[in-house]
C-alpha cells in the first residue's frame, strides 16, 4: 500500500533527524541504507561507495541476514547497473532488473532473486559519492514515481550527511595528530631535564666510587630520589593530558582507557564497572572525568589500598560515579586535611558547577568512597 505524501515526508524527516545524530561514516551509511529501505517498502537495499578503482570502498546492505551476506563472498565490482548508478546523476527505475541488458557480471548462486529495481545516485558538490540500490517493492510489482522522488530527496540529504561525517573523521584524525605532537613536546620539555640529571648523578657516583665511597653513596641516594621524581613527573605528564578521545568515544570509553593507563602505570588492581553511556555534553563529561581522575589519583597516592573500584552508571535521569578504596581512610572534615591534600574542595566545586552533589565517606582505617551524582 502506497504511503500518502505527508506520511512519506514525515518518515523522511524522522530518518534525516536520526542520521544527524550519527558521527562515523560507517554508522551514517548503515543508517542511510536502512532508512532508504523503510521509506519505500523495499525488501532489499544497498548503498555503495566507489573506491575509484573499479570496486566499492564500502557496500552496505539492509534486508539480508549476516549469514547470507557472508555466503555471497567478496564485495561486488562497480559493473552493470551497480556501476551505471555511479556514472550519471540520473536515477533509474525498472519493473524487472533482469530484463535490463546491463544485468550481468556479479551474481552469486545464493544471491536472492530480484525483480523490481530503483537506483538513485548520491550526488555531492564534488560529484557522485555513492548510490542507493533498492529492489523488490513489497506488495506491488514495481516502485512508483513517488518512491523515486522520495529517494531522490533522501539522497540529497544523504550526500550532506556523508560529507559531514567524512569531515568529522578527518578533523578527528587531525586532533589525534595534534595530541601526539603535544605529548611529544610535553615529554621532551619536562622529562628530558630529569633524565639528564640522572645521567650526571650516575656518572658522578661512578667517578667517586674508588677514592670517596661515602660521597659515592650520597650520589647513589640522590640518584634514587631523582629516579622517583622522574617517574612521578612522567606519570603526571601523561595523566594531565586532555582526554582527546572524550569527544569522539564518550565518557565511559575514555574512563575505561584512563583506568587501564593507571593499572599499567601503578601496577594497581582497579575494578571497573560501566553501566550505560551517560548522555552529557562534552564539557560536563569532561568535568565528571576530572573528578574521577582526582579521586583515583588520591586513592593511589594516599590510601595504601591493594584494590580500588570505579563504577559509572546512568539511570533515572542521573549519572552516578563512585570511586572506592579499602585503604587508610581519613577525616574528611578535618580542616588540615583539606588544606594539605586531596583536592576535595575542587571536586566539590566541579560538582556544584554541574548541578550535582559530591559525597565523600571516609574514616581512618575504614577506606574511602567518593560518590558524584549529576543530572543526565
Amino acid at each position: 500500500m502506497e504511503a500518502k505524501p505527508g506520511q512519506a515526508f514525515e518518515a523522511l524527516s524522522d530518518a534525516v533527524l536520526a542520521i544527524a545524530a550519527e558521527r562515523s561514516v560507517e554508522s551514517i551509511l548503515q543508517r542511510l541504507v536502512e532508512a532508504a529501505r523503510e521509506l519505500v517498502d523495499a525488501e532489499y537495499a544497498a548503498l555503495g561507495v566507489p573506491d575509484g578503482q573499479g570496486g566499492f570502498a564500502q557496500f552496505l546492505t539492509a534486508g539480508m541476514s549476516d549469514e547470507l551476506i557472508e555466503s555471497l563472498g567478496p564485495l561486488p565490482r562497480t559493473h552493470g547497473l551497480l556501476g551505471a548508478m555511479l556514472e550519471a546523476a540520473e536515477p533509474y527505475r525498472i519493473d524487472d532488473i533482469q530484463r535490463d541488458p546491463r544485468f550481468r557480471g556479479w551474481w552469486p548462486s545464493r544471491h536472492p532473486d530480484m525483480r523490481s529495481f530503483l537506483g538513485v545516485p548520491i550526488v555531492a558538490r564534488g560529484g557522485i559519492v555513492g548510490a542507493f540500490y533498492l529492489t523488490d517493492k513489497l506488495g506491488t510489482a514495481s516502485f512508483s514515481p513517488e518512491d523515486q522522488e522520495l529517494i531522490e530527496t533522501f539522497a540529497a540529504h544523504a550526500a550532506v550527511a556523508i560529507q559531514n561525517a567524512r569531515l568529522y573523521e578527518r578533523s578527528r584524525e587531525l586532533n589525534i595528530v595534534e595530541e601526539r605532537n603535544r605529548l611529544a613536546r610535553e615529554l621532551h620539555d619536562s622529562v628530558t631535564q630529569r633524565l639528564f640529571a640522572l645521567r650526571l648523578t650516575g656518572e658522578a657516583a661512578t667517578n667517586l666510587l674508588e677514592h670517596d665511597p661515602a660521597a659515592a653513596q650520597a650520589q647513589l641516594v640522590r640518584l634514587h630520589e631523582l629516579t622517583g621524581e622522574a617517574i612521578e613527573e612522567l606519570r603526571a605528564v601523561i595523566l594531565a593530558l586532555r582526554p582527546a578521545t572524550l569527544e569522539f568515544e564518550g565518557l565511559a570509553a575514555t574512563l575505561a582507557k584512563h583506568v587501564d593507563l593507571l593499572r599499567r602505570a601503578y601496577g594497581q588492581e582497579i575494578a571497573l564497572e560501566l553501566n550505560g553511556e551517560p548522555e552529557l555534553p562534552v564539557a560536563a563529561a569532561t568535568e565528571v572525568l576530572r573528578i574521577a581522575q582526582e579521586a583515583l589519583q588520591n586513592a593511589l597516592r594516599h590510601s595504601g589500598a591493594e584494590r580500588l573500584s570505579v563504577r559509572l552508571e546512568t539511570g533515572d535521569g542521573h549519572v552516578v560515579l563512585s570511586v572506592t578504596d579499602e585503604g587508610a581512610g581519613f577525616d574528611s572534615d578535618a580542616p588540615a586535611v583539606r588544606a594539605r591534600r586531596l583536592g576535595l574542595t575542587s571536586m566539590e566545586e566541579r560538582a556544584r558547577d554541574l548541578g550535582g552533589t559530591l559525597e565523600i565517606h571516609s574514616d581512618p582505617g575504614e577506606g574511602t568512597t567518593v560518590r558524584l551524582e549529576v543530572p543526565a
